[in-house]
């Protein structure tokens, strides 16, 4: 009895010691289990946020500030079912000599849990993360683009230093570009310090601006010797110019006391003040031409090329002027010989409206029928009043002028309305 009791407490207890052993196993395994959960969410949590960090340098879209904020909200999460992962670890020593199947049962549930909320927080985190990838496929492409970026800058400053020193050995200044150059020198510092200060999309954007700026110093510098002759070119031409223009003021008085001798002063009286007009244009031409000299002796070309343009604008003043006294000569003459090719030309081409504004149709429009009928009457008008010794020539012709206006005026509506039409 001895015996057997012995050997019955012997049996008993080898078999509570064999489920405490194996409460311990499955507890350890439970464990091990957690401990490779937390891995798992921790390796998850820091391959994303490497993403997130891209993201943020990159975009500043209101999604990707929505993808910052739910990860950060995320980290929370983490934090939480971590450390009820650690405080679970902490509060069972499976290696107790001592440890009984309930404390090893128990120790099992709670390890289960936290690898449990382990699990679920990965497996949200990365579906969070799925969910990212056009956003994280844009930020990778603009991250992409931020090397290449950078040196296309910097090898654009490098060609405009090079054309500016061409053109300096030249011997030309070349002021404006080189201060342009230097204002982007602090633009090249921020480059050089790079996206990690800066951040990747503002790094991007400064260099495709430093890339612009640079190109356009680079070609006004290589254009300089170009702009120079050109401006030295427009010099001797303007020169020659008003030198001839000089010479032909001199001959408007001739052509002024001819008008006054053989037409009515209506005919003459508004060319009165040519000739000083005229040499008041060529006088302030050739002053306005020093100056122009003078800039771009300076290497001022701006301010060389505003007043060759005023000097040009007072030559063709001059000219106007000079030519209108030659010509009003020269068809005074012509009509006084005979006016009825003027004549002729104003009638003709007033039938010629006529006839376009009757094709097609048995009645005129009378928006095209009244102008046209008022110019045959003021034609009447105008040969009829050719009377006396010295008639006013001069506005016989402005008359036919604006007669033929008139007819060239229906016969352009007339065919625009047409082809509106259809």
């Amino acid at each position: 009895m001895a015996a057997m009791n012995g050997g019955g407490a012997r049996r008993w207890g080898w078999g509570g010691g064999g489920r405490a052993e194996s409460r311990r196993a499955e507890a350890q395994a439970a464990k091990d289990a957690a401990a490779a959960a937390f891995y798992e969410l921790d390796t998850a949590q820091r391959d994303l946020r490497i993403s997130i960090e891209t993201l943020a340098a990159v975009d500043d879209s209101p999604a990707a500030h929505r993808a910052v904020a739910d990860f950060a909200e995320f980290g929370r999460r983490i934090d939480q079912v971590s450390h009820a992962y650690i405080a679970a670890v902490d509060a069972h020593d499976l290696d107790r000599d001592d440890l009984d199947a309930d404390t090893a049962a128990r120790a099992r549930r709670a390890l289960d849990g936290a690898r449990e909320d382990l699990e679920r927080t990965r497996t949200d985190l990365e579906r969070f993360g799925q969910g990212l990838g056009p956003l994280l496929e844009k930020a990778e492409t603009q991250l992409a683009r931020l090397a290449p970026a950078v040196e296309r800058a910097r090898q654009a400053l490098l060609d405009a230093t090079k054309a500016l020193d061409a053109v300096r050995a030249s011997g030309l200044r070349a002021d404006g570009p080189a201060a342009r150059l230097a204002a982007l020198s602090p633009e090249l510092t921020r480059l050089n310090e790079g996206a990690a200060r800066h951040g990747v999309r503002e790094t991007v954007q400064r260099a495709d601006r430093v890339l612009r700026e640079a190109e356009a110093v680079r070609r006004e510098a290589e254009r300089l010797p170009e702009r120079a002759a050109e401006i030295d070119r427009r010099l001797s031409s303007l020169r020659t110019r008003a030198e001839a223009l000089r010479n032909r003021t001199d001959g408007v008085q001739p052509v002024l006391s001819e008008l006054r001798r053989r037409f009515a002063v209506a005919c003459w009286e508004d060319l009165q003040n040519v000739p000083e007009q005229a040499a008041r244009a060529v006088r302030q031409a050739e002053e306005k031409l020093a100056e122009a000299r003078g800039a771009r002796e300076e290497q001022q070309w701006a301010d060389a090329t505003a007043r060759l343009s005023t000097v040009r604008a007072l030559l063709n003043d001059a000219d106007e002027a000079v030519s209108a006294a030659g010509e009003r000569l020269r068809r005074l003459n012509e009509v006084s010989f005979d006016h009825t090719g003027e004549v002729e030309r104003a009638r003709f081409a007033v039938r010629d409206a006529q006839r376009l504004a009757m094709a097609g149709r048995s009645h005129p429009d009378p928006r095209h029928a009244g102008p046209l009928d008022d110019a045959v009457a003021r034609l009447d008008r105008a040969v009829a009043g050719l009377t006396g010794r010295h008639p006013d020539w001069w506005h016989f012709v402005t008359e036919l002028d604006a007669i033929r206006e008139t007819a060239a005026r229906v016969v352009r509506e007339i065919r625009e309305e047409r082809a509106a039409g259809g």
